[in-house]
């Protein structure tokens, strides 16, 4: 109950700044029209494509977290286990891209270019924290499970079938 509870509490203040907040303050909300209608049109609907995929990907991952983790995505509550079910059985990081999927897909709802700048900026952000912290901080917290783990499920470009614990190493973790 306290890791659903934390992982709401870090869900709303978190994502929503990030993907929701300052997106915000950047843009409005306001639709702008930079293409005729026939053109912006399909490219709203990938927008929104994005933005829903986003969407069930970070809640599937909270749910992970409280479920599978018996903790929270927050570094001040983490959780008690690996996470490596769901979603990360085939990338490391589903969350940051879904984060990033969901600012992505905002920029062609609403006609506003400034959001593909600054899910640039929220993508090198997330990755310098991954790199700086989460995999060192994770690495002292889970040890071997968590190498063998890195070693088999890539960072940021999803493999192809999903990883299952105790596969043999394989280079990237491509070739699953």
């Amino acid at each position: 109950a306290a890791a659903a509870v934390g992982s709401v509490i870090f869900f709303a203040l978190a994502l929503g700044v990030v993907a929701g907040l300052v997106p915000w303050w950047l843009t409005g909300w306001r639709v702008r029209q930079p293409l005729p209608f026939w053109a912006a049109t399909p490219l709203r609907v990938v927008g929104v494509v994005l933005i829903a995929a986003g969407a069930v990907v970070l809640i599937q991952a909270f749910l992970r977290f409280v479920v599978e983790g018996v903790g929270t995505p927050a570094p001040i509550a983490p959780t008690q286990k690996l996470v490596v079910g769901g979603l990360y059985r085939y990338v490391r990081n589903p969350m940051y891209l879904a984060v990033i999927a969901v600012i992505v897909g905002q920029a062609p709802v609403l006609g506003q270019a400034v959001l593909l700048a600054y899910a640039a900026i929220v993508g090198a952000a997330m990755a310098a924290f991954t790199h700086g912290y989460e995999e060192p901080a994770l690495a002292d917290r889970f040890g071997a499970e968590y190498e063998a783990y890195r070693r088999g499920v890539p960072a940021w470009w999803p493999r192809r079938r999903p990883w299952q614990s105790g596969e043999a190493d394989r280079a990237g973790g491509n070739e699953a």
